[in-house]
């Protein structure tokens, strides 16, 4: 996996900064998308500056590549998946709170219009 999602030595420091501190602020810009009520495609403009961002952090406290095309698309489409999933997530408790006599939550991101009855 080194070299493929990571260019550190280990493991733990692409968790810790991307997956778990990336994708803690992905799933909160997620979030604020949803809750604002705006399309996904915005979530693409905001995570691509996220991914920017992540790339900084690993490059100021664990000196990687600043400008590594491979590493930055890695960065980005892990935070694009987070990001997704607050939307996603959001959106289904919003539409199942806000219109409850039209829809009615199926899962945690997904929802379906109620049965007349």
């Amino acid at each position: 996996m080194q070299g493929i999602l990571y260019e550190e030595p280990t493991i733990w420091l692409f968790l810790l900064v991307t997956v778990a501190m990336g994708g803690w602020a992905a799933w909160m810009t997620g979030r604020a998308v949803a809750i604002t009520w705006r399309p996904p495609v915005q979530l693409v403009i905001y995570t691509a500056i996220l991914g920017l961002v992540i790339r900084f952090i690993h490059f100021a406290l664990f000196e990687a590549t600043l400008l590594s095309a491979h590493y930055y698309i890695a960065d980005t489409i892990v935070l694009f998946a987070f990001s997704f999933a607050g939307w996603r997530y959001n959106r289904a408790r919003q539409m199942t709170t806000q219109y409850r006599w039209l829809y009615e939550r199926t899962g945690p991101f997904t929802w379906r219009a109620r049965e007349s009855t």
